[in-house]
């Protein structure tokens, strides 16, 4: 069974009898359609685009709701087309692992175009800017993941490239963002075409990134001569270019061994993932969870196709604010960081395998339901319970997705104050609610302060996840042994660090006084991060 045009077309029945969902539409048509009249352009051809936003429009495709298909560009691995999506015709599977322990398997073939964001390569840029000068285009979708919003190194300057496109101007950029600005420079020249630039990526607030990005170009451009005026005035008036905001939640591992196998025996060929020049694997299958999740604000100046029928949701940008918040700080992104701190001391790899912890599930309940789920504001689009009866039910406890612990546990000194300092102000500023009555937070904060000891709850050395601040945050434990009583002095200058907690510990004394109390209780010996975890979830 191979995975191409004509793999699909003379073996049919088997795919179909393998229990393989194939594309119900004409794919040649709707390839000449989305040739001649692009309306959706994705930069960034990674797991999520395919498992998610092309699944999506291939449900759309199937129940002929819509005539064409999306083109995407890659702009960082050029491999990820050259030696995936084009030796596949650009038929990826999608395989969704539900957490009943049924499986998904889907051909999908929404994309129908894919083309590297190089302008060395003349034909494909050729291509993109013939895509770009079109008035039927009314999006561009990002999934470049946060770096690729950056235009500068930590000390402030612009990035190499990004610093020589900024001088030489629109026509042959190099840098990824560049390329994306010469574009829609090409795009302002041929009449001020309206286009929504929609990022996708798992980052706050992520329009106003990508929109910072492009006005940078714009800007210096204009300034240098290297473009008009008018192109600044255009990619910021909202009426002819957009940036709206979204929200995205989808858990899409690397494609794994295990799926890779179980397609193999179906008889799938050449399969195996392919390492690119960028060191990154990519293959043409994807694996992820059931559960996903976007909601995007609805400013669209050239229109869009009614993507809320495959399950899209488009509010306005206080309702995604809202979205966003309620994820972060309350009813998702806590409970993982719970998981993660006390997954690795307690030595467990997955954290499907925590779920079956009756003292962790109690962590992540008491959390979400008793302590935060107080202070969440509603959105409206979304019900804060039922995301979390997701998180807790179905998403967490999926014995297919492959999320360890130690990889949630990656720098945590940066999630704490965003993912329970909310939390806190929000019951510190509260008349109804008492600071006090916090206790799941703390113990949290005391557990990730004994796991920066690198030792487990049976004594021994454990693995620390990276993290920036791990040399600045572990000299306050380095003294700290097992068995040790009085410790308030040693970690109370950590305490005070309002950048890692988002309060000063100190200061909100009964807070502090929780944590001091707890940690020294988890350093009382092996076997006591699980006693003082059954203490306060019991």
């Amino acid at each position: 069974m191979q995975l191409t045009n004509e793999g699909l077309k003379k073996d049919q029945a088997l795919w179909e009898e393998k229990g393989y969902n194939l594309p119900k539409f004409d794919r040649e048509q709707v390839q000449k359609n989305t040739q001649e009249a692009p309306f959706w352009i994705h930069f960034g051809a990674g797991n999520l685009f395919k498992a998610f936003h092309a699944n999506a429009l291939q449900n759309m495709l199937n129940e002929g709701k819509i005539d064409k298909g999306i083109v995407v560009a890659e702009g960082f691995d050029y491999d990820i087309i050259n030696k995936s999506n084009k030796p596949h015709d650009d038929l990826n599977i999608a395989v969704t692992l539900k957490s009943d322990g049924t499986v998904d398997k889907t051909v999908v073939g929404s994309i129908v175009e894919s083309v590297t964001l190089d302008s060395d390569n003349a034909k494909d840029y050729a291509r993109l800017k013939e895509i770009f000068e079109n008035p039927s285009l009314q999006m561009a979708t990002f999934t470049i993941t946060e770096k690729g919003y950056n235009l500068t190194s930590p000390d402030g300057k612009f990035l190499k490239l990004v610093d020589e496109d900024l001088k030489n101007g629109p026509e042959a950029p190099k840098s990824y963002l560049g390329k994306v600005a010469g574009l829609l420079y090409d795009r302002y020249q041929h009449g001020e075409l309206p286009i929504a630039m929609v990022s996708t990526d798992n980052v706050s607030h992520n329009g106003d990134k990508l929109k910072d990005a492009i006005v940078t170009f714009a800007e210096e451009w204009a300034k240098n001569g290297k473009a008009d005026e008018g192109f600044v005035s255009y990619v910021k008036d909202d009426k002819k270019v957009s940036f709206p905001w979204s929200m995205i939640d989808k858990i899409t591992p690397r494609p794994d061994a295990s799926v890779e196998k179980m397609l193999k025996e179906d008889g799938v060929e050449d399969l195996e993932p392919v390492k690119t020049a960028m060191g990154m694997f990519v293959a043409p299958f994807v694996n992820a969870e059931e559960t996903e999740y976007l909601v995007i604000e609805d400013s669209f100046p050239n229109g869009r196709p009614k993507l809320e029928e495959a399950g899209f949701i488009f509010t306005d940008r206080e309702t995604v604010d809202k979205v966003e918040t309620m994820k972060v700080t309350t009813c998702l992104n806590p409970l993982h960081t719970a998981l993660a701190v006390f997954g690795c001391l307690l030595d467990y790899k997955l954290i499907s395998a925590e779920m079956k912890d009756p003292e962790l599930v109690k962590l992540i309940k008491g959390l979400g339901y008793d302590e935060a789920l107080k202070v969440v504001v509603d959105p409206g689009v979304l019900d804060p319970k039922e995301f979390i009866d997701t998180v807790v039910n179905v998403r967490f406890p999926n014995p297919f997705m492959p999320d360890a612990p130690q990889r949630i546990a990656t720098d945590t000194s940066q999630k704490l104050a965003i993912r329970f300092g909310h939390t806190i102000q929000k019951y510190l500023e509260s008349e109804l609610l008492d600071v006090a009555d916090l206790n799941l937070i703390p113990l949290v904060f005391a557990g990730w302060i004994r796991y920066l000891m690198g030792i487990d709850d049976e004594g021994k050395e454990m693995e620390i996840s990276p993290d920036p601040m791990l040399d600045t945050v572990r000299k306050y434990v380095a003294d700290i042994k097992l068995g040790d009583k009085d410790v308030r002095a040693k970690i109370e200058p950590l305490l005070k660090n309002k950048d890692i907690f988002g309060v000063d510990l100190v200061k909100e004394k009964v807070l502090g006084d929780k944590v001091v109390t707890m940690f020294e209780e988890m350093i009382a010996g092996p076997g006591a991060v699980r006693e003082t975890l059954k203490k306060y979830v019991d």
